[in-house]
């Protein structure tokens, strides 16, 4: 018996990557309003797009107004689990697994492209298509869910019953009806809430409720300006993105590793030295990450994310490489170095401080060294130094 297109579609997406592969019509969103509702209570941050996105979300057909079906497809990025002596060593900084390898967007966008063309040549050669990956004004995860590809967890993060959640998500959109996925959706999260405890900052309001101002991913790839202070000490290690409500996860356990050489770790990109990042130049954030998903934070951002790793981890021995970012171009690094010397502490740390207090012109970074030597003097006076 002929496959349908649609097993065809399965087979091929199969072979190009994507383990999870489900097809729906293209339909309203039944979840618009609730999105709208998190949007309005402020929980996006200052992720502005996503509100200027919104009429978009409505309907994928605004999109692309011929679509008729849509293609939801997850590939695994799960590689290894990173050596406990290294996730635990406090002068390493923690990167979230998703970032380790290649950047997802191209070599998942080139994929999608490739079954495209496949369409194509099984007789739809006057298809109408866009793809998405991940950054277009789609609510991807509603999608694969209808689709089966998972159910959303109260982590919301999309979870397979097979094998959990280490995935990325994409889209095509298409001109053409195909027979849409009949498998029965599997899993649920039951009474489990170890996400929900295991976050270090108490972001999820609510199961499937995340307030992303709270989240270490959102603070160490989405925000452009200051860490909230309150927030910082609850970051640990973490320098780019997290995956604690993933790794508690029980249905994470079934995961299986990926093949796929891209999502590899790259050299550096497992629990890399703290001191090793903290005064890279421009030029060298370039180089090092040239076609990684960290080059979205920025040089600025990720050096104020290893700064605060640095505070927490309250070496002596990072002080002179602290006292250098005090001269960077970027006040947002020198803020956040003032603050990590501030949290080491000692007459080193106080010294380095009232010096670059009578040079610095920026307000913020001069707030931000006078809070540092206060809380010095504080710790003082606290242990009779």
């Amino acid at each position: 018996m002929e496959n349908t297109l649609s097993q065809q579609i399965q087979k091929r997406a199969h072979e190009l990557g994507f383990e999870l592969v489900g097809i729906t019509p293209a339909e309203q969103s039944q979840t618009i309003e609730r999105y709208r509702e998190w949007i309005e209570n402020g929980y996006a941050g200052k992720m502005g797009y996503l509100e200027r996105h919104l009429p978009l979300k409505e309907d994928m057909r605004k999109l692309l107004q011929e679509a008729k079906s849509i293609i939801s497809l997850a590939m695994n990025y799960y590689t290894i689990d990173p050596p406990e002596a290294l996730a635990a060593d406090p002068s390493r900084g923690q990167i979230s697994r998703y970032a380790w390898g290649d950047d997802y967007h191209d070599v998942i966008r080139e994929r999608l492209l490739d079954l495209v063309d496949f369409i194509k040549t099984a007789g739809e050669t006057h298809l109408k298509s866009r793809v998405f990956v991940d950054s277009g004004p789609v609510l991807e995860r509603e999608y694969a869910q209808k689709a089966k590809l998972g159910w959303i967890g109260k982590n919301t993060n999309l979870i397979n019953w097979r094998s959990g959640s280490w995935y990325f998500l994409a889209e095509i959109l298409v001109s053409i009806d195909l027979e849409p996925e009949t498998e029965i959706l599997r899993g649920s999260c039951g009474t489990c809430t170890k996400c929900l405890e295991a976050c270090p900052t108490d972001a999820f309001i609510e199961p499937n409720v995340l307030d992303s101002r709270l989240c270490i991913s959102y603070l160490t790839i989405e925000l452009k300006d200051s860490i909230p202070k309150e927030l910082r000490s609850k970051m640990d290690n973490l320098i780019f993105g997290c995956d604690i409500c993933q790794e508690v996860c029980p249905w994470n356990s079934k995961a299986m590793s990926t093949d796929e050489p891209a999502y590899q770790p790259r050299d550096g990109n497992l629990a890399p030295e703290l001191l090793s990042l903290v005064n890279m130049t421009q030029a060298e954030f370039s180089e090092k990450y040239r076609g990684s998903p960290i080059k979205r934070a920025k040089r600025r951002g990720f050096l104020r994310n290893v700064i605060v790793a640095i505070g927490n981890w309250g070496s002596r021995a990072a002080v002179p490489a602290l006292k250098k970012a005090l001269v960077d171009d970027e006040p947002l690094i020198r803020g956040h170095a003032a603050w990590a010397l501030g949290q080491i502490g000692g007459k080193q740390a106080e010294q380095v401080l009232q010096t670059h207090l009578q040079l610095e012109n920026d307000a913020e970074v001069t707030l931000e060294i006078q809070d540092a030597l206060q809380n010095i003097n504080s710790e003082m006076v606290k242990y009779n130094v």
